[in-house]
């Protein structure tokens, strides 16, 4: 694996890892409550998105083993250029929904590719 891959994956999963910290003992009424919550995890999101796109263009066959791997660059542009309707449902159904698959498969990708 290239160095510049293996940069990326790290950055999903330090990014992923915080937004499950961020979100730890959390509620959707917590997160929709507090701006500061809401900013850090839409904040590691976009991380998530930005490094996922990076990725696809140095190894687009690695990028291929993260699940739904489009849905999540695309969800970067929606919060990076429709931050103005941003559903704060939307963002905490991906934290329920996604994110472990993502964190599981980084994790792997890293460990079979050390």
């Amino acid at each position: 694996m290239q160095l510049e891959a293996k940069k990326y994956l790290y950055d999903i999963k330090r990014a992923a890892d915080l937004i499950e910290s961020f979100s730890a003992g959390k509620s959707f009424d917590d997160y929709s409550a507090d701006v500061l919550l809401r900013s850090g995890i839409e904040r590691q999101f976009e991380i998530v998105g930005e490094a996922v796109s990076a990725l696809a263009r140095v190894d687009s066959e690695l990028t291929s083993k993260i699940p739904e791997y489009r849905g999540m660059i695309a969800f970067r542009n929606l919060l990076i250029h429709g931050y103005a309707t941003v559903d704060d449902r939307i963002v905490w159904g991906m934290i329920e929904s996604k994110l472990s698959a993502l964190r599981a498969a980084v994790q792997v990708l890293l460990a079979e590719n050390g």
